[in-house]
């Protein structure tokens, strides 16, 4: 069933940036009586996606009303979330264009160098042992000159987008709030709110998370599976400087990776077995520091945890479409893909990107931006690249998340065989920025 759906999806050719495809003037409904509107578009969740998308929408000249349930001062505080995103070359173009970047550089720890390697914790730093196979992404091969990516406390990319929000006139922040609901017609979307109000638009955009109320009530079905791993996420100090290296260890409970931070900190993103992680996280900060030890090896020298642990359950989904009767899904609502490539956000800034772009066109020719020929076409750019990247990083979950001496063979093989060959190489290294593709043109050089 799954290489079924894979097949059908990757025979469509992904739609290409609006200026690319040529607008039927027949797809404009016929003229209705025009409503008084809030706002031209309602996004709903004010998660990072759901606020970028807020801020990318105005940056393109329409007004937007955004409704979250969580009061905006409770997702602030330092405690709210302590993990990082990894944000790609090609995704801080936008955070750049967005007047985001400048409050966020001093804060994100770049990326210079992706080092990949393959094999048991005890094997790596015996004394004498020298891999078989890895694999090195060096951001000086790249032409514009950049680290291949930051790191930033999630904490941060909240607090730069809410002080963005509140300067914002082209924007309306509504919550605390909760979605009634939706209601549909000719030339708009009406959106009861718990508080009394009722809200009308053009176009709801779903950014309301992996659960998504919204895409579930639009009858919208998704493809997804449960992982038998939980991702364990802390933020580690250490003796030693880490130079802006990101290490990834693929070891057989799953990926293992160490990505660096500013100052002399990394984030670890720790894949291990479901079943075997509650045991790690039950443990004293002394023996959860001795068991990491055991993974990250000697190179940062002493190691010491800089703030709480969290865990999440590891699952993989994907909608069959991306959008409804007047409403676009962007982000974790669209899709959920396996932490191993770091590219989760990122497909989500793919998508807030590539709508910005379509609805502009549709706007600029006088179409109704929330009508289906403009939802259809974001969805033929987005299906193909996410569904792509998303059975992509599946596959090779399933192919390093293992101890078989024959896979862990051709594992060690082709990853040394890919350090090898540049072309092919370079192809990865761009693929980690979100380089690859038509780019919206918020996320071009």
């Amino acid at each position: 069933m799954r290489q079924g759906v894979f097949s059908l999806w990757c025979s469509q050719p992904p739609g290409g940036p609006a200026h690319n495809v040529a607008l039927d003037p027949a797809a404009k409904p016929a003229y209705v009586q025009p409503m008084e509107k809030n706002a031209d578009i309602i996004v709903a969740g004010g998660g990072l996606g759901g606020s970028l998308a807020a801020l990318a929408l105005a940056h393109q000249g329409f007004t937007v009303c955004l409704v979250d349930a969580a009061p905006p001062a409770q997702k602030t505080l330092p405690d709210f979330d302590g993990r990082t995103t990894a944000l790609a070359y090609a995704s801080t173009r936008l955070f750049r264009r967005l007047g985001l970047w400048h409050a966020l550089a001093p804060e994100a720890g770049p990326i210079r160098d992706i080092l990949v390697t393959d094999g048991r914790p005890a094997d790596r730093f015996r004394k004498g042992h020298q891999a078989s196979g890895f694999l090195h992404f060096d951001s000086t091969e790249l032409a514009e000159n950049t680290p291949l990516g930051w790191i930033v406390e999630n904490r941060r990319l909240r607090q730069v987008m809410h002080d963005a929000l509140e300067a914002s006139d082209a924007i309306r922040v509504i919550a605390p709030a909760m979605i009634g609901a939706v209601e549909t017609g000719p030339a708009a979307v009406t959106v009861p709110l718990d508080t009394g109000e009722t809200l009308t638009a053009s176009l709801l955009v779903a950014a309301d998370g992996r659960r998504s109320p919204l895409r579930e009530r639009a009858g919208i079905r998704t493809l997804g599976w449960s992982y038998p791993q939980t991702g364990i996420v802390c933020t580690v100090a250490h003796e030693k400087d880490h130079l802006g290296i990101a290490q990834e260890f693929f070891l057989p409970s799953g990926p293992f990776a160490i990505l660096p931070m500013t100052g002399r900190r990394s984030s670890l993103v720790w894949t291990e077995k479901a079943d075997r992680a509650g045991s790690f996280l039950a443990l004293g900060d002394e023996d959860f520091t001795a068991e990491i030890a055991k993974r990250f090896g000697p190179y940062l020298g002493a190691l010491s945890l800089d703030g709480p642990r969290w865990s999440y359950p590891l699952a993989f989904h994907l909608a069959t479409k991306f959008y409804g009767e007047r409403m676009a899904l962007v982000g974790d609502a669209a899709h959920g893909i396996h932490p191993i490539a770091g590219q989760g956000y990122n497909l989500g800034v793919k998508d807030i990107a590539a709508l910005c772009d379509v609805l502009a066109e549709h706007r600029g020719a006088g179409l109704d931006i929330g009508h289906g020929s403009a939802l259809a076409q974001y969805d033929r750019w987005r299906q193909f690249d996410s569904a792509s990247l998303a059975f992509g990083t599946d596959v090779l979950n399933r192919l390093f998340s293992n101890d078989n001496p024959a896979l862990r063979l051709a594992r060690s093989t082709g990853i040394g065989l890919v350090n090898r060959i540049d072309p092919l190489r370079n192809f990865f290294m761009k693929q980690a920025g979100a380089d690859l593709g038509t780019l919206p043109s918020l996320m071009q050089p």
